[in-house]
């Protein structure tokens, strides 16, 4: 059994095997295929395996009979002693909040405390060895910088009072330029496998941290300036962000939160003043910036590359790895610090000899299993809401669970399993969509190898890790789905067929979603009004299409019939899943433009609407339609030009060619010189094809139908009439 039926069982994503650290550690990889049976590209990707029971055997049984199939992690935390859940419970519901002034901020450091650290305190790119961390202080440079955007509700969190906000200092003291008192400022050491491949050390080249706050009810929030200056870790960067991409993490990190999705969290958002020069394209083109810091804020900061940089480093630098597991699991997993090792929580690992993991005779077992649970649960929100991460390399990847490190995101507008944010990511699409459940497994792959390379944990237990990932992965997965659609009960063949419509149409993955609700379990509904609910979300489908869609709701409709529940109530239920809007990015990009001109107000407004994602919020509506034309902008890439007729150099007008885009008054200008692949039906939706001759863009024609799904050929005809293709 697959762990995704309804999908494909033709493999997608192919791994390469583990690190040679553990030789043992070579457990059967769940397959998550996310792409629709028509889809046959398969990126190449390393490979693992993993030891997930599929089958009804006697492993599932012992398993099941032992605890629960839902959670690890809800069995760890109720094993916590009697007097933290009195504290947790019974007093939070007694304390009086009491805001504070930024002065009055209750400081604490326990990273730097508890944790071994760079004897030197420099910025200058270098190698840290056997150092968690390096102090260093903010030092990007600041005039006049101005408060974009703030969170009222991390400000709650940290028991900020709001008026703080209004203080003329109050971006300087989140620009860095004026130090926080309290403060201990330090940047992080991790590494990281990037795109598959191990690439050393990386650490915060950007990020400073101030430290952390402990609010009344002992929780720990890190807060960290992200665009700060220099560190250590920054190699041949400038330790600067920008106001574009400030713009996004903040509004991402904030608009995750409120559909429900662990995430880092995002305080303020502040201008410098000064201007960062960055190329945007990466095509040799760059200009001057606006640059920002944003105030990101999480419980902990801590990443799968932490572990793995020591662990990388030898024998002498495995005692780091356990220390700094102990570190997480004292602050941040405490219920398996105190957990009561009177009742045992044990395991079948599925293997053919149905061997034992007892995780109360390991934390750090307990421990592995509940990072990769969490892990499985955040991958499974990401699908259900359409978000695509991007770069999911290892230094990206919460020890928490939570999405951190907004980069290159996405939310799927049509729905495309193939889809990635992220342009460097497009020869292979490692990170694109479909791909995210089988990297998180791969991730976590990475992290209990680390784990076993440190003498944490042994192979056995290794392999039960991810074992926890497939079967977390699973239940929730097909939970969301199931909730998603408002059904009584999962039903694969339902959803498989729904996603392979939607994937051949290529409809709007949040607007269908939300319209599905309006769906009728009325089976005495006319055939030719099946569809009528749909009509704004089954745009341009053709009569054939249009008998695909009618077929997929008669069986939905039949489905519903046995939930026992109202129209009105079902459409309640789904709502309350189905966000009626996303930070979709031509969002984003309306934001940044107008900031970047010194209006703050869009942004502003996306904010307090992102907050209420699942309310219809009247006069807001224009903010849940498709993107407009003109955000369907071109991206760089490079034709590809093979055969006998390829270009020569004496003909450099073919880099030189205008690009255009329907239903815009005018024509933008590029120089085509980056590479990768182009897909016109992403960047141009309502164009039929573009004819390019002697390297200018001649003829354009729109289509009068459904929009390709097809990868457009270019032919450049020339004066002797023979074609060239890419």
């Amino acid at each position: 059994m697959l762990l995704l039926p309804h999908f494909s069982t033709k493999p997608h994503l192919l791994f390469s095997s583990l690190s040679s650290s553990s030789s043992s550690l070579r457990p059967r990889l769940p397959k998550f295929p996310f792409y629709p049976a028509y889809f046959t590209k398969s990126p190449s990707c390393p490979s693992i395996a993993c030891h997930v029971s599929t089958t009804g055997g006697g492993g599932a049984a012992q398993m099941e009979s032992s605890a629960s199939v839902d959670s690890v992690t809800h069995d760890l935390k109720n094993q916590r002693l009697d007097t933290e859940t009195e504290t947790d419970g019974g007093d939070e519901s007694k304390m009086t909040k009491k805001l504070k002034a930024l002065e009055d901020l209750n400081w604490d450091h326990s990273f730097v405390r508890e944790l071994p650290g760079d004897p030197r305190t420099d910025s200058i790119p270098r190698e840290v060895l056997h150092a968690c961390y390096t102090k260093v202080s903010p030092s990007a440079e600041v005039e006049n910088p101005q408060l974009v955007a703030w969170s009222e509700s991390v400000a709650d969190s940290l028991e900020l009072d709001p008026k703080e906000f209004e203080r003329p200092d109050f971006p300087l003291f989140f620009s860095g330029a004026t130090p926080l008192a309290g403060a201990v400022p330090y940047a992080q050491c991790y590494g990281g496998h990037q795109f598959g491949m191990w690439a050393g050390q990386l650490g915060d080249g950007r990020a400073i941290t101030l430290g952390e706050i402990l609010n009344l009810k002992s929780e720990r929030w890190e807060l960290q300036l992200k665009g700060a200056g220099k560190t250590p870790y920054s190699r041949f960067a400038d330790g600067l962000a920008v106001l574009r991409s400030s713009i996004r993490e903040f509004l991402c990190s904030e608009a995750m939160h409120f559909l429900g999705i662990p995430t880092t969290r995002a305080l303020c958002l502040v201008t410098t003043g000064k201007f960062v020069t960055r190329d945007m394209f990466y095509d040799g083109n760059p200009k001057e910036e606006p640059g920002a810091i944003v105030c990101r804020v999480a419980q902990s900061f801590l990443r799968f590359g932490s572990y793995q940089i020591h662990a990388s480093r030898g024998q002498e630098d495995l005692d780091i790895v356990r220390t700094l597991a102990d570190y997480a699991i004292r602050h941040h997993f405490r219920h398996i610090e105190n957990m009561n090792k009177s009742e045992s929580l044990s395991f079948s690992t599925g293997d053919e000899d149905h061997s034992v993991v007892d995780l109360t005779s390991n934390k750090y077992a307990a421990w592995a299993v509940e990072v990769a649970e969490r892990t499985a649960s955040l991958v499974a929100q990401w699908q259900g809401v359409g978000f695509t991460h991007g770069v999911l390399n290892t230094d990206n990847m919460s020890i928490l669970g939570l999405t951190i490190d907004y980069g290159p995101f996405g939310f799927l507008d049509a729905f495309d399993p193939s889809f990635t944010p992220n342009t460097t990511d497009l020869p292979g699409r490692r990170y694109c969509f479909a791909n995210q459940p089988d990297i998180g497994l791969w991730n976590i792959a990475q992290f209990s190898t680390t784990l076993a390379a440190a003498k944490l944990i042994d192979d056995k237990e290794a392999n039960y890790v991810m074992e926890r990932y497939g079967t977390k992965f699973m239940d929730e997965y097909q939970a969301i789905m199931t909730k998603k659609l408002g059904l009584p009960k999962y039903n694969k063949q339902i959803i498989s067929k729904l996603l392979n419509n939607m994937a051949v149409d290529k409809v709007d993955y949040t607007n269908f979603f939300r319209a599905l609700s309006n769906v009728k379990a009325d089976p005495s509904i006319p055939e030719d009004e099946l569809l009528v609910p749909l009509k704004a979300v089954l745009l341009d489908i053709g009569k054939e299409r249009k008998e695909a869609w009618i077929s997929w709701v008669l069986s939905y409709i039949q489905e519903l019939l046995s939930s026992g529940i109202s129209d009105e109530e079902r459409k309640a239920l789904m709502n309350s899943v189905n966000p009626k809007y996303v930070l979709r990015n031509y969002l984003c990009q309306s934001a940044i433009d107008a900031a970047e001109l010194g209006d703050f107000g869009e942004v502003r407004r996306l904010l307090k609407l992102m907050e209420r994602p699942y309310d219809e919020q009247p006069g807001m509506e224009k903010y849940a339609r498709l993107p407009p034309a003109w955000a369907y902008r071109p991206v760089n890439f490079q034709l590809v030009w093979r055969g006998p007729y390829a270009p020569r150099a004496e003909h450099p007008s073919i880099l030189n060619m205008y690009t255009c885009i329907a239903s815009t008054e005018h024509i933008i200008k590029r120089n085509v010189i980056t590479c990768g692949s182009l897909r016109l039906s992403e960047m141009f939706p309502s164009l039929k094809f573009l004819r390019i001759v002697n390297g200018t863009a001649a003829e354009v024609v729109k289509v009068h139908g459904k929009i390709l799904d097809n990868i457009i050929q270019h032919r450049i005809e020339e004066e002797d009439g023979k074609g060239r293709s890419c």
